[in-house]
């Protein structure tokens, strides 16, 4: 006779709605009526006499196998004890990762075993999880199967029950998830969230681009390393439909551009490239908060910060922000600075 650890509370959901681990120690175990548990029966919610809650989900386990057509024995019963040990410490929180074995041949048998036997008690089971392997393609069988058993035992409750999904999801995995088609109900973000492994940093260099009232240029054989000399003035240019389209920079001596007036550009690093554009929005991006050592107005907050670029991306048009081949936005500078930066590199050679 065995006697099984069921963790306190605070820690339990990290061992079993969280993780494979529980069940992985639990694997030798052979038959939930040869274990002895902590806690081995549970209160019905209405708060009558304690269940033997382990013999209850033994025959509901042998119930679920027959409508599903599963094979007993090849359930894990390392998985069944895990799944049994957390429901009855929560079992108005009951979750089942059924993804630790085989998720149709024993995680989800498992879980409907377990799910039905709190029903019969007055509970309700609130999800089901996934942490790898085709997460599209199980969501669809799992529903699949849990619509059988819900149907099949007169459950409505259990055809609905939310399926949620993790394993690593990033923007692309989730652009995936949404065109094949899925029954999934929640996904979990973790690693992707925090860690930005498309921009895991920012690289931010001060760059000379005037001495003593004379532009510079940095020149060398990277395009990207090379700067664009002289003082600045940034706009933004925005179409008629209300979407930005170009960032245009601009000498700081030079006329201030207007809307709805037309305005040769340059395209940045592609010297030969240029065209006419007429604006029907003007927006001046540049700010001084830092000048002659000092700084010269209040910075803006974290919080407006982050305001601010969330505006600023929402107002992008789709086609810039889409995952797969996104259009290039536009950054040109002005004639006048065009030229000032082929003289600078003429005369650097």
């Amino acid at each position: 006779m065995r006697e099984y650890w069921v963790p306190p509370p605070t820690s339990w959901s990290k061992y079993c709605t969280l993780s494979h681990y529980t069940p992985l120690a639990l694997d030798e175990y052979e038959g939930l009526s040869q274990a002895t548990f902590s806690l081995q029966t549970l209160m019905p919610a209405g708060g009558e006499e304690p269940v033997d809650f382990v013999s209850l989900v033994d025959l509901w386990l042998r119930r679920v196998c027959r409508l599903l057509q599963v094979p007993q024995d090849r359930v894990n019963r390392g998985e069944l004890a895990a799944f049994v040990s957390y429901a009855i410490t929560f079992p108005h929180n009951f979750q089942g990762l059924v993804d630790t074995y085989c998720v149709r041949r024993s995680g989800v048998p498992n879980f409907c075993a377990v799910a039905l036997a709190l029903n019969q008690l007055g509970y309700r089971a609130i999800g089901v999880r996934l942490d790898s392997g085709d997460l599209a393609k199980q969501s669809v069988e799992i529903r699949q199967v849990l619509r059988t058993c819900g149907a099949y035992f007169q459950i409505p409750w259990l055809e609905s029950i939310p399926i949620a999904v993790s394993n690593d999801i990033s923007e692309m995995s989730l652009e995936e998830l949404t065109q094949e088609g899925n029954e999934i109900d929640m996904i979990g973000v973790g690693t992707n969230l925090v860690t930005c492994p498309l921009q895991p940093s920012l690289g931010c260099v001060y760059k000379l681009v005037k001495v003593n009232g004379c532009p510079r240029l940095k020149v060398t054989e990277d395009e990207e390393k090379t700067t664009v000399p002289g003082s600045k003035v940034v706009y933004r240019l925005w179409d008629a439909a209300g979407f930005p389209f170009m960032d245009l920079m601009a000498l700081e001596e030079e006329p201030p551009l207007r809307a709805r007036q037309e305005v040769e550009f340059w395209i940045l690093g592609r010297t030969e490239e240029t065209g006419k554009v007429t604006p029907t929005a003007i927006e001046i991006l540049h700010r001084v908060y830092f000048k002659d050592g000092q700084i010269c107005q209040t910075l803006p907050s974290l919080l407006e910060i982050k305001t601010h670029t969330q505006a600023s991306l929402g107002r992008l048009h789709p086609a810039h922000k889409r995952l797969q081949e996104p259009e290039p936005y536009q950054v040109a500078v002005t004639e006048k600075l065009h030229w000032l930066l082929h003289d600078l590199r003429r005369a650097s050679q």
